[in-house]
């Protein structure tokens, strides 16, 4: 990646601590030795991929590609089908590759998006006792496992100065995890949006914390090592188309709004709550301070065993041909 190229970007998203993408020059000649499928995991939380999906662009770019679509309830279950070959890109927070590369997965961080610290919450019900991070000691805590959930439990029994053995993780997938919190058979539910949103518009639960002084809540773009290597022309679209979907998120938000809530189920107010809690997402190379940051993620996973051995995030860092940290 040329200088610069860098520098133009730079300036176009204003981030100066990210390395962004370098743009696809329209009119330039993609590699004949493209693959004949692009399969991508998406979740709904995964507005720049659904609208992605909307809008098509991939097949226009990609001529010849097949692009094929799976959605998952969450990351983790996204990553075991990466980990097993039945997609080729997918989209989590900061725990689900943590988990997946402790377990052994050859997947690669190919890229990111920024901080979101306020798409997350712990919640409770209106009229729990519960009304501080201290209070969460002895209490049953729906997670899913492996989730950006899951490191939010964790930070915040940490600053409430508890121990995990503290609490009762109840680990569970966000429709079960709702359901158990709805019914009474846990204390606390912790999640992110849209689900979040979704339960603020029926239930009206309360706010123990969401994820801001807590937890960053990156997003993470994942590969096989073996089809970014192979094809780095098709990661290089691929962020750049995304990064076009969230400018079309910021630029024609009644629009997006109505293009999410039919892909996502979710009635309008719900999709449009999450997308004003969600900032500005261009897709991003990863950078230093991005790695620094999952690794402290890792380490903090490791400490409290809660992974079964340490792990290390620059090993699984793939960056495009040519390009350094």
């Amino acid at each position: 990646m040329k200088l610069s190229a860098i520098r133009r970007l730079l300036l176009t998203f204003a981030l100066s601590s990210m390395l962004p993408v370098a743009a696809f020059a329209a009119g330039t000649d993609l590699p004949k030795d493209l693959p004949k499928e692009l399969r991508i995991g998406f979740q709904k939380s995964s507005v720049n991929l659904t609208l992605l999906k909307h809008r098509q662009a991939l097949e226009q770019q990609l001529k010849g590609v097949k692009v094929t679509w799976f959605e998952f309830t969450a990351g983790p279950q996204m990553l075991e089908a990466l980990s097993v070959g039945s997609i080729d890109f997918a989209t989590t927070g900061e725990p689900p590759p943590i988990f997946a590369q402790a377990a052994g997965s050859n997947l690669v961080y190919v890229g990111a998006e920024p901080a979101k610290p306020g798409v997350s919450a712990i919640l409770v019900k209106p009229d729990s006792a519960i009304r501080a991070l201290a209070d969460l000691k002895g209490k049953k805590i729906a997670i899913q496992k492996g989730s950006s959930a899951h490191y939010h439990v964790l930070r915040a029994v940490q600053q409430a100065g508890l121990q995990w053995l503290d609490i009762t993780p109840v680990y569970l997938a966000p429709a079960d995890a709702r359901a158990a919190f709805e019914r009474g058979s846990v204390d606390v539910w912790a999640i992110w949006d849209p689900y979040w949103a979704a339960i603020e518009q029926s239930a009206a639960p309360r706010i123990l914390a969401t994820g801001k002084g807590l937890v960053n809540n990156l997003s993470h773009y994942l590969s096989a090592r073996s089809f970014a290597d192979k094809y780095p022309k098709v990661i290089q679209v691929l962020f750049e188309e995304l990064t076009r979907s969230d400018s079309f998120v910021q630029k024609s938000r009644d629009e997006a709004v109505a293009i999410i809530a039919a892909s996502t189920g979710l009635d309008k107010p719900t999709i449009a709550s999450f997308l004003e809690r969600r900032p500005r997402s261009p897709v991003v190379y990863l950078t230093q301070n991005i790695i620094d940051e999952q690794q402290r993620v890792a380490d903090n996973f490791y400490q409290q065993k809660l992974i079964p051995k340490a792990v290390n995030v620059r090993d699984a860092v793939w960056l495009p041909p040519g390009t350094k940290l």
